[in-house]
């Protein structure tokens, strides 16, 4: 009996001293050298860290429905400057630009005169337009070069029609627009296809997509011109141009937005072909006509050319 109370008492002194040492133990470590109490800091849950969502880069590209208000001059787009790289690698020459199109762009009327030596009956930059005069030495060449993907009197299907193919020079059924490709392996290419009359538009749309997807696929980049005219009586031809520019995000040459000013739109009296004039940027007189007009806002377009490509190497 006297040995079980000793031993309780003894289960009573340990656990006593074993809570005044925890007690002392975490009073020290709340006491600072001064003797001040310290707070023990409470550690917060972590919060999980937001991960930022890119925001989608905003359209700013008039929609085709406002195609009259798109600018003369086209802008080059990223999908452009990927098509021209792939065209580089594929080894089309940067310094080439072929045509494709109808009677409107033969080398007699459509840039051919900037691949003759300049003087008093030939081209005129005047001085607000001299700059132009290093565009035409970068593509010079390519300006009075009969393409094989033009035709007078043709539509926007012969260039995918073998049959229309230069037999001496284009391979066994390989289309217009193929051997010219082919052939010059251009960096760019005009589109320029006016003629079309009362036929749907669905068609002229199915054959621009064929024309448009093929130069894609060989590193051409396109680069879509609208017209003067209005033959077709709706616009439809030109609504389907810019909405093919848009949904390939290629360049279009607004081309009508510069003739609609002239008087007659640049036109002559049949409603379609441009009036003839010299191609003199500096004559007032030249200015007010159809052809010249063409030839210096095309200029330009290449020259937006030229300097988009010179910015992909800077």
């Amino acid at each position: 009996m006297q040995k079980n109370r000793y031993f309780i008492f003894s289960l009573c002194v340990t656990a006593l001293l074993f809570t005044s040492c925890s007690e002392n133990t975490t009073a020290a470590a709340q006491s600072s050298s001064s003797g001040t109490s310290t707070p023990v800091p409470v550690t917060e849950e972590p919060t999980a860290t937001e991960t930022a969502v890119p925001t989608p880069t905003e359209d700013l590209r008039l929609l085709p429905e406002d195609w009259k208000e798109w600018p003369v001059i086209p802008t080059f787009s990223n999908r452009a400057m990927e098509i021209y790289q792939t065209g580089l690698s594929m080894g089309n020459d940067p310094n080439h630009f072929s045509k494709v199109g109808d009677c409107q762009n033969t080398t007699g009327y459509f840039l051919g005169i900037f691949d003759n030596p300049r003087g008093a009956k030939e081209y005129r930059l005047g001085d607000e337009y001299e700059y132009l005069q290093e565009t035409i030495d970068y593509f010079a060449g390519s300006f009075y070069r009969q393409s094989k993907s033009v035709k007078g009197g043709s539509n926007v299907a012969f260039v995918l029609n073998s049959m229309y193919s230069d037999t001496e020079e284009c391979e066994s059924g390989e289309t217009p627009l193929a051997c010219e490709v082919r052939q010059y392996q251009p960096s760019f290419a005009i589109v320029r296809m006016e003629k079309w009359g009362k036929k749907p538009v669905e068609q002229y749309e199915m054959y621009m997509r064929q024309i448009i997807e093929f130069l894609i696929s060989k590193g051409v980049v396109p680069i879509l011109a609208t017209k003067a005219d209005n033959s077709e009586g709706d616009f439809s031809v030109n609504y389907t141009i810019a909405k093919l520019a848009y949904e390939y995000d290629i360049p279009m040459w607004n081309f009508w937005a510069a003739a609609y000013p002239l008087p007659d739109h640049g036109l002559r009296d049949d409603g379609f072909h441009l009036k003839v004039g010299y191609i003199q940027f500096d004559n007032p007189l030249a200015m007010k006509l159809g052809w010249p007009v063409c030839n210096l806002t095309a200029l330009q377009t290449l020259d937006a050319a030229r300097k988009f490509a010179a910015s992909i190497g800077e």
